[in-house]
């Protein structure tokens, strides 16, 4: 597959995402798109669900310096939108209320995957908010309007706790999380960087009514010509309250395919069979 001209020429690259970020700073402003901006300390009275992630994880060969630069990243990202509350008819962006993670604003290098690699950046590890944030709009009727995936699995599985491939990828300003509030009902976000975890707890003005339960299907590791993919579907159910409560809805989210980057065991990989038929991402 013939790469992109960005790829050899870094000056196309800049000014590719340039263009990219002005077109998209250009729809915030000039669309009716109604964002939720509103914060508050006062927090509402119902808690849709909690979710912590590890501050600090070793992640293969990398340097964990970056993980600990990444801490100062996350507590710089989680005070641009602790409190936030998404009105009913509201929008919710990642990026709009981040702001551009600059040195100058204090973000610093953190790990960042771009490119087929885990690599320095200024700004590297907030990925991991927006993880938490997507995670808890999945169990919520908040419904997911914008949101990407990294194509390459960087890392083994090291303490893994959600499945493989819920994430949500940003690269400010045009790789962005956007949720939207179709309910009458508002929703708030109470973020936290604690000593060693992240902490997001999604609260809403009205009690949960239903149970939502998020899980993968079909997960395996395929040979597709010299290299390896990762292969899952994302799966959600919801419903009614209670233990023995009643199944509403059954949908898969996502389809999940992407490049693996690291060694994986005979004993992994599905039957020869089907790896003749794959084709490499």
């Amino acid at each position: 597959m013939r790469k992109p001209l960005s790829l050899y020429h870094p000056w196309l690259y800049a000014l590719r995402v340039w263009q990219r970020r002005l077109v998209r700073t250009c729809r915030w402003y000039v669309s009716n798109t109604p964002y939720a901006r509103r914060r508050s300390n006062a927090r509402l009275p119902y808690r849709y669900i909690k979710h912590t992630s590890k501050l600090i994880r070793k992640l293969g060969a990398s340097d964990l310096a970056l993980q600990y630069n990444k801490v100062v990243n996350l507590r710089l990202a989680v005070d641009c939108m602790n409190g936030v509350e998404i009105g009913p008819g509201e929008y919710f962006s990642f990026c709009r209320l981040l702001g551009h993670p600059t040195a100058r604003r204090g973000f610093v290098e953190g790990m960042e995957l771009s490119f087929g690699e885990a690599r320095r950046g200024i700004g590297g590890g907030i990925c991991q908010l927006s993880n938490l944030i997507h995670w808890m709009a999945l169990h919520s009727p908040l419904q997911v309007v914008e949101r990407a995936n990294h194509s390459f699995d960087p890392f083994p599985d090291e303490g893994r706790i959600l499945p493989f491939g819920s994430g949500a990828a940003i690269f400010y300003n045009f790789i962005d999380l956007v949720l939207f509030n179709p309910t009458q009902q508002t929703f708030q976000l109470d973020l936290r960087v604690a000593e060693h975890q992240l902490e997001g707890i999604l609260l809403s003005s009205t009690e949960r009514p239903f149970r939502y339960h998020v899980y993968q299907r079909n997960h395996r590791f395929l040979q597709a010509g010299e290299c390896v993919v990762r292969e899952n579907e994302i799966w959600r159910d919801i419903r009614e309250k209670g233990q023995r409560g009643a199944l509403l809805q059954s949908e898969c989210l996502y389809r999940n395919r992407v490049r693996v980057k690291y060694p994986v065991a005979d004993e992994q990989l599905s039957g020869a069979g089907v790896r003749e038929q794959l084709t490499p991402p």
